[in-house]
């Protein structure tokens, strides 16, 4: 049957173009709708004004945050990505699992090398079985600071939502905000050898709110009528701090988290790591007024953290704007046993048209240890530099792109003997160990055979100081199926894993002190890499990449680089 349909352009106040080439019912002709959506990116520097003074920011089409792509499942997404800025640029659609096109996946040097000033490179991809909310940003430096933006991918036309559907919908991105040039502060604290200052607001949708000082018109705000149910995609886009969030007088129904549905359930508060997305379904039933979203960090460790809590504002229609809005109860900042729970509560929704395919046989265990250590730095305060290791190796960034040296065959780029263990046991969690804390360097990959399946465990160690890490893997989605404090058993531990609904996700926050154990079938060729989300961590070192090999079949191997890929 031929595809029937047309072609249509139309222009959006943020000066995309979006072009969509959509199918129609005729008699005889029952093509699903499918569209290519098309976005310009312009990277340029803009200056906006917040906590009382103006800077010079990186943005995307002159927005913060950037625009909002929405796709439907299905569709091919187009982004043409312009540098008009000074720094290098690349940019990660982060969760979108790019099929045997790592080429599409954005993060430097790891699937691509950056756009160069002047230049441009085109991220063509489809959405294929996917549905639900994700995010772009920057994955180079620091510059996801302040260039990111969500992603919104409708189910088909036709398709609902497996809950009740909701009146309207909002994005909601958490962010941080530095007083000063980001990338500046960064090199400062590398040059002593130093974490860099933390951020002085959290914001959301860009703003910090009224409890900040000039941020009265800094404040987001959204209106709701009474009787009405609202969808909040909410968007960790912090680069260092994992976030609760609250609604003052209202409950939360979680209903999805990094775009995978879950089983429902109500919560006065969620918490939601770096990388991390959750939606949840909020009914404005409560007393006509106006409310307070609140949101501030998750630090159950002694190391310091912006503290400070940023708002925005649920208003009633009708209610005029002088009613002082009420705060939430928000967990207090180190509220384990709040983040254990809430973690807990989540499960896949695994019905028939949503199943968790869970792998039950493993065909490769991988254990990887998370730990913070030094290297040596002349210049630096001490005569060393903080870093991170996995297995307790430091990754040193190539100068070209992994995937480019992979498919190319080339040599010297980096070697596969990533260890599947950490070389030497240790009581991982037991008192803090402070003497050899010195890590190997090298750019060392881990093989993965195609569609093998994968369980790893991720420990938290305590060298210099536990802490809680959210890791995310490219290219795919895992299932979590265990979590625990302390040392990870592997005699007992995993019988008590949950192979039945466990959370899906991108992901996964590794607990304080404690070990998550996420499963994976690697039926995605590339090179795709896996680094905790913490920005902090991730320029110390703390990261590798997997190798998936190719395939048997034909769609399944790399396919060829683009015309345009950036050379390095």
């Amino acid at each position: 049957m031929g595809f029937c349909g047309g072609v249509g352009f139309f222009s959006s106040r943020n000066g995309h173009m979006h072009l969509f080439v959509f199918g129609f019912v005729l008699l005889g002709c029952l093509q699903v709708e499918a569209a290519t959506k098309k976005y310009q990116f312009d990277v340029q520097v803009s200056n906006v004004s917040r906590l009382c003074h103006a800077k010079p920011i990186v943005t995307v089409n002159g927005m913060y945050p950037g625009p909002t792509i929405y796709a439907r499942e299905g569709d091919r997404v187009i982004i043409n990505v312009t540098n008009h800025a000074q720094y290098n640029m690349s940019i990660h659609w982060h969760g979108l699992k790019q099929y045997a096109n790592g080429w599409a996946d954005g993060p430097a040097y790891i699937t691509q090398c950056p756009i160069k000033t002047g230049s441009n490179y085109v991220y063509d991809f489809n959405v294929t079985g996917q549905r639900g909310t994700l995010w772009w940003h920057a994955h180079i430096l620091w510059l996801r600071a302040t260039v990111y933006g969500a992603i919104v991918i409708l189910p088909p036309q036709g398709t609902p939502y497996p809950f009740p559907k909701p009146d309207n919908e909002q994005v909601l991105v958490l962010g941080e905000w530095w007083h000063g040039d980001v990338e500046e502060i960064v090199k400062q604290g590398n040059a002593m050898g130093l974490p860099p200052n933390m951020s002085d607001a959290h914001t959301i949708n860009g703003k910090p709110g009224p409890l900040f000082p000039c941020s009265e018109k800094h404040t987001f705000a959204m209106e709701v009528e009474s009787g009405k149910k609202y969808l909040l995609r909410i968007v960790n886009a912090a680069l260092n701090d994992e976030l609760f969030f609250a609604v003052a007088g209202h409950n939360m129904t979680v209903v999805e988290i990094d775009a995978v549905y879950t089983k429902p359930f109500t919560t006065s508060a969620i918490l939601i790591a770096p990388g991390q997305t959750t939606n949840v379904l909020v009914n404005a039933n409560s007393a006509s007024g106006r409310y307070f979203m609140a949101v501030r960090p998750f630090q159950d460790v002694p190391i310091p953290v912006d503290n400070k809590t940023a708002t925005a504002i649920l208003q009633y229609k009708g209610v005029p704007n002088t009613v002082l809005p009420s705060l939430p109860q928000l967990p207090s900042p180190n509220d384990t046993a709040f983040a254990l729970s809430y973690n807990n509560k989540l499960r896949s929704l695994n019905s028939r048209n949503f199943p968790a395919n869970v792998p039950l046989k493993v065909d490769r265990k991988l254990f990887f240890t998370v730990g913070l250590g030094k290297s040596v730095c002349p210049t630096c305060v001490n005569g060393t530099r903080l870093s991170a290791s996995l297995n307790n190796i430091t990754f040193v960034m190539p100068q070209t792109g992994l995937l480019q040296a992979h498919y190319s065959k080339m040599k010297g780029v980096f070697t596969l003997d990533f260890p599947d263990k950490p070389p030497t046991p240790f009581n991982y969690t037991g008192a803090p160990l402070t003497a050899n804390l010195f890590t190997s360097h090298g750019t060392r990959l881990s093989k993965i055979a195609f569609n093998s399946t994968v369980e790893l465990v991720i420990q938290d160690t305590n060298l210099l100081s536990v802490e809680s890490h959210p890791f995310h893997l490219h290219g795919y989605n895992f299932f979590v199926v265990g979590t625990g404090v302390g040392n990870f058993d592997p005699a007992k531990d995993p019988s008590k894993y949950n192979l039945v609904d466990p959370p899906e996700r991108n992901t996964v926050g590794v607990p304080t002190g404690g070990w998550s154990a996420i499963r994976f079938r690697a039926d995605n060729p590339g090179v795709w890499f896996f680094h905790c989300h913490l920005e902090l961590h991730t320029g110390w070192g703390l990261k590798t990449a997997f190798v998936v090999e190719d395939g048997p079949g034909k769609d399944q191997s790399v396919r060829p680089p683009p015309k345009d890929l950036p050379p390095c």
